[in-house]
């Protein structure tokens, strides 16, 4: 028995994965691939975040070339929504004494749902961006309206007048207009020239739903 243990030849050969590549390998445009098996847990989360706040960072700051359509993710997305739809629940019914539940998942839905709906209507309409690389740009997009969404629970602390009224208008206002020309400037180009048009009034749609949202948030 130990004689076969013993004669028995060893082991040997690559045991790396076909198609996978070391986190120290390049790709042709020059941006490393990461094999996230060989790599500590504490690298890939801080890397994943990382990649999420340059993707903020894109949508504050809009250029036609960005990782929002290379190297798209819903993390952003999920975390504003979440975030959006916590802070605007029970806002439509104040005195009302029935659960905040439905309001929460009215926002969740229109967010999610509006982004599908939106993403259906440029793909209809001929667009060359993939389903989830445009739920990725819209999600991404609500950044402003999620900021004047801040600053309005912050005016909302003091007694409101009028010109409290008309400040929280204006950052809604400038939110929801940054929040559009980003997305137009994402997702206008992957759109044929002739149809701009009708694939901007549904995107222009779906940010002024939510921030009527946040405006009527008292």
């Amino acid at each position: 028995m130990f004689e076969d243990v013993n004669t028995s030849p060893s082991l040997e050969g690559d045991m790396s994965i076909p198609g996978r590549r070391t986190a120290t390998t390049t790709s042709q445009n020059g941006v490393p691939n990461y094999n996230t098996l060989d790599e500590p847990i504490r690298e890939t989360v801080l890397r994943d975040i990382r990649a999420v706040g340059v993707k903020f960072y894109h949508v504050l700051y809009p250029k036609e070339k960005s990782s929002l359509l290379r190297d798209w993710d819903l993390w952003g997305p999920l975390v504003l929504c979440t975030f959006m739809a916590t802070i605007l629940q029970g806002s439509s019914s104040a005195d009302s004494m029935s659960d905040n539940g439905p309001e929460f998942a009215q926002v969740f839905v229109i967010v999610w749902i509006g982004a599908a709906i939106v993403t259906l209507n440029s793909k209809l309409l001929g667009g060359n961006i993939s389903f989830f690389q445009s739920v990725c740009v819209l999600g991404y997009c609500l950044t402003p309206v999620a900021l004047a969404l801040i600053i309005c629970r912050v005016i909302l602390l003091s007694w409101q007048t009028r010109f409290l009224f008309f400040l929280r208008l204006v950052t809604t206002t400038l939110g929801f207009a940054w929040a559009t020309y980003a997305s137009f400037i994402f997702l206008g180009q992957s759109q044929p020239p002739h149809r701009k048009p009708l694939a901007v009034y549904p995107i222009f749609l779906f940010f002024f739903i939510i921030s009527w949202l946040v405006l009527s948030h008292n």
